[in-house]
């Protein structure tokens, strides 16, 4: 793992960037985007704050709540990798930057409140603070600073902004309906991560591509983005089940304990109907309770040893390779480099 890949809360600087793992060392060294990298993410950051800053304290301080908290950035981080195509990190870089953060920002605090989350990076959520009439009106003004910063870049921001902030709805109605009778579930749950995970990573990364001056690449930068998404949901998925305590700060095993639908489940429930025992030896305990940390362990660990687990991986991998085929149309050097090792750091999460 690459402890180096933080943002400083503070200063939005990513910290020891020359640590980077793979092409993002490259770019941290290079002596023309390196520096444009560190301060770029540091004017983002600082837009952010000025962004969501207001008058009365409480709409303050629940504003500030979650971008108070850090965060890793990756969809400001595609952003300006992205621009680096062209003219590199301008002005309506920066916004864009911002753009797709406090949406990212806005759609947290709806989801802590529909999943009754009590923790969020490490921090109470909003909702527990506040209470939840608080946390969603919160989260509609953060959608509403995204949306005037956007009118500034004119209105092709405001059309992408509009169309990606529908898909993450329709994601999450989708998510919450289920799947209809006769709907494939992992069909439905892969449409749902796409909805809801990779419309704003496709977003950031046509963004980045339109407004710094690359538009011949939009189109690649929004079909890279989508796969890279999906390939970082599905790794999420992973994480949470498995229990491996990577960079992704998630509580292990908090997915099984909610009943969330994951890929390795789902795949773990076609192999137990098509007759394998040890997936419904493992589902057992899955669908059983798990309030308790024991029993929440060892399911955890079950479904970590069950061959699902594995294949779920592999449909991560798999699109992240997808995403970086998706790269060929870009001319070889250190951005291509770059978006390539952000390809592979979603699924590794050193980031």
């Amino acid at each position: 793992m690459h402890d180096s890949f933080d943002l400083n809360p503070e200063t939005g600087v990513l910290a020891a960037a020359v640590n980077l793992p793979g092409g993002f060392g490259l770019i941290a060294q290079d002596p023309e985007f390196g520096p444009a990298i560190a301060t770029g993410l540091a004017k983002v950051e600082k837009l952010l704050r000025d962004a969501i800053a207001n008058s009365d304290p409480l709409i303050d301080a629940s504003s500030r709540h979650l971008v108070e908290a850090g965060g890793k950035r990756i969809r400001p981080l595609l952003v300006v990798l992205a621009s680096l195509l062209g003219d590199g990190v301008t002005e309506e870089v920066i916004k864009a930057a911002a753009i797709v953060e406090l949406t990212h920002l806005a759609t947290l605090y709806h989801d802590d409140v529909m999943d009754s989350a009590p923790m969020r990076r490490g921090a109470p959520t909003a909702h527990e603070v506040w209470g939840n009439s608080v946390a969603i009106l919160t989260g509609d003004l953060i959608f509403a600073r995204a949306s005037v910063i956007g009118s500034e870049l004119g209105p092709e921001a405001v059309s992408m902004q509009a169309r990606t902030f529908e898909r993450l709805c329709l994601g999450q109605l989708h998510e919450s309906v289920g799947p209809r009778e006769g709907d494939d579930p992992i069909e439905h749950h892969l449409s749902v991560i796409s909805d809801k995970t990779a419309s704003l990573l496709a977003t950031s990364g046509a963004y980045g591509a339109l407004f710094g001056g690359a538009e011949q690449y939009v189109e690649v930068l929004r079909s890279y983005g989508e796969k890279v998404g999906v390939a970082f949901q599905v790794a999420d998925d992973v994480i949470d089940v498995t229990g491996a305590q990577v960079r992704s700060g998630k509580t292990p095993g908090t997915d099984l304990r909610e009943g969330v639908p994951t890929l390795p489940i789902l795949l773990m429930r076609n192999a137990a109907a098509a007759g394998d025992e040890d997936a419904a030896r493992v589902l057992e305990l899955v669908d059983g309770d798990l309030t308790s940390d024991e029993a929440l362990g060892l399911a955890v660990a079950a479904v970590s040893g069950n061959d699902a687990t594995n294949q779920a991986w592999d449909v991560a991998r798999a699109w992240a390779d997808d995403a970086i085929e998706s790269l060929a149309p870009l001319p070889e050097g250190t951005v291509k480099a770059s978006l390539t090792a952000f390809a592979d750091a979603v699924v590794t999460r050193e980031l």
